[in-house]
């Protein structure tokens, strides 16, 4: 048995709660890594795991190896970079966790820089609107947007995106101009369920809120974008959502003498990890990246 193979396993086995998780994550059957676990197991004499309601859970015993073994992978993982020099391309395979269509737009058409400046990395992309548990899906770095739902989150701010009121000119030519956020109340606003519909304006230190209402709500991102590029109405969204067609003026921007509150996009890491090499490289990717969209 390959000690340091079975120590991977067994911390797989520990973040997933599950001998089918950690085989998903490895890529390989389930009765190899029961086989693995049962091995060190008997090579260790000590019983590692307990089954419970809520899966598999480490014994006493295995708790402090899931400690001694994820610091040693760790340190395996550091020391291989490390001796690639600073210059050098990152290797192995990093798993990433992002929205649908934040992805779609401004991540993957500049994947292929990323992978040139390491071509023997792998990646990994999940894309979901859903906030994952980032330890159970095997997740080296979330990039998620707006307000952290946990506070006690490994997080780094990316960057911080504009908010904008957006609509296609067809639907602006029919339902006229907004002036004042005022104007809102009589347009009709494609809803996104996971915001609220209820926006304050700022302009030269003055505040107006507005809530603005329509037929049409959506819980995708995807489903916002169509709906609006249908000309249905108007949305409130972040400049991200729309940066392909804000740039060829398919859709634009009103009332721009007003402000809204700014987004930000962090850079989540599973809680209790360090954050990988693999991963930070790719939060400075993503925040460069972002960094030059806006100054263009």
């Amino acid at each position: 048995m390959d000690r340091f193979q079975a120590m991977n396993v067994f911390v797989r086995v520990v973040e997933t709660g599950s001998f089918s998780g950690a085989a998903r994550q490895i890529g390989v059957g389930q009765p190899a890594v029961s086989k693995t676990i049962a091995q060190l197991e008997d090579r260790l004499q000590v019983r590692l795991l307990v089954r419970s309601t809520h899966g598999l859970t480490p014994t006493d015993a295995g708790l402090r190896f899931y400690e001694r073994a994820r610091a040693a992978i760790r340190e395996a993982d550091d020391a291989e970079e490390a001796a690639r020099g600073e210059g050098a391309g990152l290797l192995g395979r990093l798993r990433i966790s992002a929205t649908t269509t934040f992805t779609r737009l401004l991540i993957i058409p500049h994947l292929p820089e990323f992978l040139a400046l390491h071509p023997e990395l792998s990646i990994d992309v999940v894309m979901d609107d859903r906030v994952i548990d980032l330890v159970a899906e095997g997740i080296d770095i979330a990039l998620r947007i707006g307000k952290l739902a946990d506070s006690s989150a490994v997080a780094r701010r990316l960057a911080r995106g504009k908010r904008s009121v957006i609509a296609t000119p067809s639907y602006l030519s029919q339902a006229g101009i907004p002036r004042t956020p005022a104007d809102l109340a009589s347009h009709e606003a494609v809803i996104y369920n996971q915001l609220t519909n209820h926006w304050t304006f700022n302009r030269n230190g003055t505040e107006t809120s507005i809530t603005v209402n329509g037929r049409v709500r959506l819980g995708a991102a995807e489903g916002i974008r169509a709906a609006v590029l249908a000309h249905i109405g108007l949305t409130i969204n972040s400049d991200w959502m729309f940066a392909p067609e804000l740039a060829n003026g398919t859709v634009v921007r009103v009332l721009e003498d007003w402000s809204l509150a700014p987004i930000d996009l962090w850079a989540v890491f599973p809680t209790g990890r360090l954050a990988s090499t693999k991963a930070r490289a790719f939060a400075d990717f993503v925040e460069k990246l972002l960094k030059r969209e806006t100054e263009q």
